[in-house]
């Protein structure tokens, strides 16, 4: 991609109203855009890297057996009704009414919609177990938007839902569930801790949070550094820990976080409101066992960006980074330009993801762009490299830069 002809570009300054690391930083390197109060565009720089992640959470939800699939967004108020949260939600749902004068709500997560679907197509134990997922935009009517892509109103969320017939087979699916969210924040250079937390408005017995340790994070964690136990804040006085560990009794640490993804054992909480049941073995009806299972896409790009920065901008795991390679063509002269066009060329034809700076500003403009917007590799090609038959290549996570000769790219 030709930087000049790259849609939306980065900003000498932060917008006034960014107040989290992520927000300024998306933000100042064209990634995002605020049309209104936690409403963004994803520019094209943030929307590769959005998709980046989304496919990184998606390859993992494929390997533990989800079937990807999409449902709408509306849903009837008579969904909402049956389960009691139309009233009850927390935030509360955004409500609009169509011509015929019905009410729908814009979802902010489906467990009416996936449970309805289960009632009319699981018939039989032979039906289960099933899990299915998706990528989908979801609507939050939070009060007050904070931290940028950290609290929104609108997001893309991944969420899975699983479908046992017995508890021992939803317990073998949870923990394979939990291992697997595990893997997708290593993949994105994310430390966790599995926090034992409320289940909210969401419901169930047993709820776990992904937390990332950052210091602009709502949530307070209380974790053992012993043994790993984690359990939010909030969570601890109706479980009736104070100071220690429960496990090894050692001191808990503390420490604020950002809720990058959550899992409820949700039990027969919706099945047995709304009628989702099946035929076990020996002909008894009974109501299927779920699981829910959800990360917010646009949420986790902010985390990794509050974890993966310095003074210069964001520091992009290879992972997710929007491009690979930044190159830099530094220099008026013919042959700098040429020899730069040249790489580009070779570059997009060996397929590797490259972003050429070819506009006409100075060097420090132009390293000062490279840094902010974080790609894993800045190639440079200026009239002092080409004397050495070489580009100057520096890795954003480094300091150090080292000449490589041209014919060994």
């Amino acid at each position: 991609m030709r930087y000049s002809k790259l849609f939306g570009k980065t900003l000498r300054e932060s917008p006034k109203e960014a107040e989290s690391t992520s927000h300024k930083l998306l933000a100042k390197a064209g990634f995002i855009d605020q049309l209104s109060a936690g409403i963004y565009t994803f520019l094209p720089l943030g929307w590769r890297t959005h998709q980046k992640v989304a496919q990184t959470i998606r390859g993992e939800m494929d390997a533990l057996g989800g079937q990807e699939f999409s449902m709408p967004v509306l849903s009837p108020k008579t969904l909402w009704q049956e389960t009691g949260r139309w009233k009850t939600m927390d935030p509360p749902l955004f409500v609009t009414r169509d011509r015929h004068d019905k009410e729908l709500a814009l979802g902010p997560t489906h467990e009416e919609v996936i449970t309805d679907l289960a009632r009319r197509l699981v018939k039989s134990y032979k039906d289960l177990p099933f899990a299915a997922y998706q990528i989908q935009d979801k609507f939050r009517n939070e009060l007050r938007s904070t931290g940028g892509l950290l609290r929104t109103r609108e997001f893309f969320m991944k969420d899975l839902y699983s479908f046992h017939a017995d508890k021992k087979d939803f317990e073998g699916y949870f923990k394979k569930a939990i291992a697997a969210y595990e893997k997708i924040f290593a993949r994105l250079g994310l430390k966790v801790l599995v926090t034992l937390a409320s289940s909210g408005s969401i419901g169930g017995d047993i709820t776990y949070e992904f937390q990332v340790p950052a210091s602009v994070g709502e949530d307070i964690v209380f974790y053992c550094e012993s043994c790993g136990f984690a359990i939010n804040k909030q969570f601890t006085e109706e479980k009736g820990i104070k100071d220690n560990c429960p496990q090894c009794k050692k001191k808990l640490s503390q420490t604020n976080a950002i809720e990058a993804g959550q899992v409820f054992s949700l039990g027969t909480k919706y099945s047995e409101s709304m009628g989702a049941k099946f035929v076990d073995k020996d002909g008894k009806e009974k109501p299927v066992i779920m699981g829910c299972y959800g990360i917010g896409v646009g949420r986790l790009m902010a985390a990794i960006v509050e974890v993966h920065h310095d003074e210069k901008g964001i520091i992009w795991p290879d992972q997710v980074a929007p491009y690979q390679v930044h190159l830099i063509g530094i220099g008026d002269q013919r042959t700098v330009n040429s020899k730069a066009e040249e790489i580009y060329e070779k570059l997009q034809k060996k397929g590797v993801e490259v972003l050429y700076d070819d506009r006409e500003e100075s060097p420090g403009v132009k390293l000062a762009d490279a840094d902010l917007i974080g790609c894993p590799e800045r190639w440079v090609v200026s009239e002092a490299t080409l004397k050495e038959d070489s580009i100057e290549v520096k890795k954003r996570s480094e300091k150090e830069t080292k000449f490589v000769k041209i014919p060994s790219l």
